[in-house]
């Protein structure tokens, strides 16, 4: 049996610590529904399809009257009425009769199939069928989709383009989702200046701020800005602690150490409790996690591929989590 790997031991100890679905529901339009996370099963209030309904176009006959039908013994019907799209009813017909259908027509309950009409010769308001023809023959029958009650969309689910096409099949136009986890995130150092500044020997352009919001979003989350915060440790406590007053979650770049000081793991200690002070992995020094009370704090490293990277392996996991969504822990191929 192959050993837990001290990265996969770490997501595990962070993740369990995070909060299950801990974000409150609201109800949004269904065209805002899109990348939404389902608060609750989804079910049916009607069945799907609502009526029993053609899926090609022909004749609807009764079953029985082709059951000798052969070459050599062709059985005919006559043609006495037809369905379209949209009719609230077929029109009842009798022995030797038929009625002709178009794709989407309502059908009645019954031992009754579709002749194709490829597969019928016609002639004028006749035609006759050369073969026998199993019940409910190219018809599709109410519920066959789902019926009335029948979950749908799981709980939990991302919302895609399906499900808002299913979601408008069921006559909702407005759905119950999960809030969006608002994620306050930090870049860390005096040396780090915002990305629009003029440039000056010695200083860093913070290309992390912009970069993880875009992460937390694409995870789900609403980005709010926290800002730059030099190395100032009491000051920086203060920013976090303000923060955590409107945020759900709390992400920081950089300032992992700072003049000799664990500066980010003495910082989550002061707000909440550490759970993990570096990874003993590549570059996972920067890696450290904690909670101050049921608020997940990541810190990541300064290097913007490695401050991605250590936030697809934490942050994004528990911002899947908070919403209530199977969370799958990411592997990383440069352990």
């Amino acid at each position: 049996m192959s050993e837990t790997s001290p990265l996969v031991e770490a997501q595990e100890k962070f993740i369990d610590a995070v909060a299950a679905k801990a974000m409150a529901a609201e109800p949004v339009p269904l065209i805002n529904a899109l990348g939404r996370t389902l608060d609750q099963d989804l079910t049916a209030p009607e069945d799907s399809p609502a009526y029993h309904r053609a899926i090609v176009e022909g004749f609807l006959v009764n079953t029985a009257e082709t059951r000798e039908a052969s070459e050599e013994n062709p059985v005919s019907f006559k043609i006495v009425g037809s369905v379209a799209p949209g009719d609230a009813e077929c029109p009842s017909f009798g022995a030797g009769e038929a009625i002709e259908v178009q794709t989407g027509s309502i059908l009645p309950d019954g031992q009754v199939s579709i002749v194709r009409m490829w597969e019928a010769k016609r002639d004028g308001d006749q035609f006759s069928v050369s073969r026998p023809f199993p019940p409910r023959f190219f018809i599709e029958d109410q519920g066959c989709d789902f019926k009335q009650g029948d979950a749908i969309i799981s709980a939990g689910s991302v919302i895609d383009a399906a499900n808002v096409g299913t979601i408008a099949s069921l006559g909702l136009n407005e759905v119950k989702v999960v809030q969006q986890p608002r994620v306050t995130v930090f870049a860390s150092g005096d040396e780090v200046i915002p990305h629009t500044d003029t440039f000056k020997p010695g200083m860093i352009r913070d290309c992390n701020s912009p970069m993880l919001a875009a992460a937390i979003q694409t995870a789900g989350g609403q980005a709010n800005a926290g800002g730059i915060v030099g190395d100032d440790f009491d000051g920086f406590i203060a920013k976090v602690e303000q923060a955590l007053q409107t945020s759900d979650m709390i992400v920081i770049s950089g300032g992992t150490a700072v003049g000799g000081r664990d500066f980010i793991s003495d910082l989550i200690k002061k707000v909440g409790e550490l759970l993990i002070d570096g990874v003993p992995m590549r570059s996972g020094r920067p890696l450290i996690m904690g909670m101050a009370g049921n608020k997940p704090i990541v810190a990541v490293a300064g290097h913007p591929p490695e401050a991605l990277r250590g936030f697809n392996l934490f942050a994004a996991p528990a911002i899947a989590k908070l919403m209530g969504q199977a969370v799958e822990l990411p592997e990383d191929a440069q352990q």
